[in-house]
């Protein structure tokens, strides 16, 4: 009897894993443009931005976390890459899903090169409107100048992966 029972309790979560890779998938394999969601929040400082203020920049937005390894191992990559593409119209935005406070103290040790936004817990909406289905940190999007969200990458992401799809929406240099 125990057996069975431990049979049946195995095939509910391969059922439930199975429906939520099929859902992860099929929502991450979606390759259309979708419009990027309309937000407004606090930089380090206090001082609210509008996410139309970005408007015709290629933007790669991040959600993170100061507690999250990942995340804290990505951001090093994103200020060189701020660095090396900045001239070229791409824009770094970290939007931290964290208490202000923690976010301050990170943001001091850290000399960030692009805006860092404040979300606090209503970040994990702010995400889920971005397509982050699995309310995962760090979870990474691109914008392209039309204001369409055309990558969505739930962990970390390398410098590769961005590349690869920043590099098309690059205007060619003169």
């Amino acid at each position: 009897m125990k057996n069975t029972g431990l049979i049946l309790l195995a095939a509910v979560f391969a059922l439930a894993f199975g429906i939520l890779t099929q859902h992860l998938v099929t929502s991450l394999g979606n390759n259309k443009p979708a419009p990027m969601p309309a937000f407004t929040l606090p930089d380090v400082a206090g001082v609210t931005h509008n996410s139309t203020q970005w408007q015709g920049h290629i933007l790669v937005i991040n959600f993170w976390a100061t507690w999250c390894p990942p995340c804290r191992k990505e951001i090093p990559e994103f200020i060189a890459l701020q660095n090396e593409l900045a001239s070229q119209g791409v824009v770094f935005l970290g939007i931290a899903i964290d208490e202000e406070k923690a976010v301050k103290n990170y943001h001091e040790d850290m000399a960030f090169n692009y805006p860092v936004l404040v979300a606090t817990t209503a970040g994990l909406e702010l995400a889920r409107e971005f397509g982050d289905a699995m309310d995962a940190v760090p979870f990474t999007v691109i914008v392209n100048p039309q204001g369409q969200i055309i990558y969505q990458k739930p962990g970390e992401v390398s410098k590769a992966e961005l590349i690869s799809q920043i590099t098309p929406l690059l205007k060619p240099q003169k």
